[in-house]
């Protein structure tokens, strides 16, 4: 299964590599979500959950409890990654209403030098 969960990530990881690689800003912000999943999936996996129970504290059964830190690391980056995604579509949405385009080498030459 873990397996799986490597190839499915790897795949996920490569697809927005190169969506960021493209010149549209449609298409760099695609890319970074598609980083951010693979790498939640990543983390999903490090936790063994199909072997052990539930993260609750029971004094029996401390061995089979799993661990709750891979659960914590996800959501702090599921909420870290809704945040830069905002920024990142309202940073895009104006600089595509500034410069009239979503192309990123037309937004390169709209620099100016200070």
């Amino acid at each position: 299964m873990l397996l799986v969960f490597a190839i499915t990530a790897g795949v996920i990881f490569a697809s927005g590599v190169y969506l960021m690689m493209r010149r549209s800003m449609v298409r760099l912000i695609i890319g970074l979500l598609l980083v951010s999943y693979s790498v939640n999936l990543i983390l999903f996996s490090v936790d063994d959950s199909g072997t052990r129970g539930a993260p609750i504290i029971n004094s029996a059964e401390v061995e089979v409890m799993s661990d709750p830190l891979p659960q914590a690391l996800i959501l702090t980056a599921i909420v870290i990654s809704f945040g830069v995604l905002a920024f990142t579509l309202a940073l895009g949405y104006r600089a595509t209403q500034v410069a009239g385009t979503d192309n990123i080498d037309t937004l390169q030459s709209t620099d100016r030098e200070i």
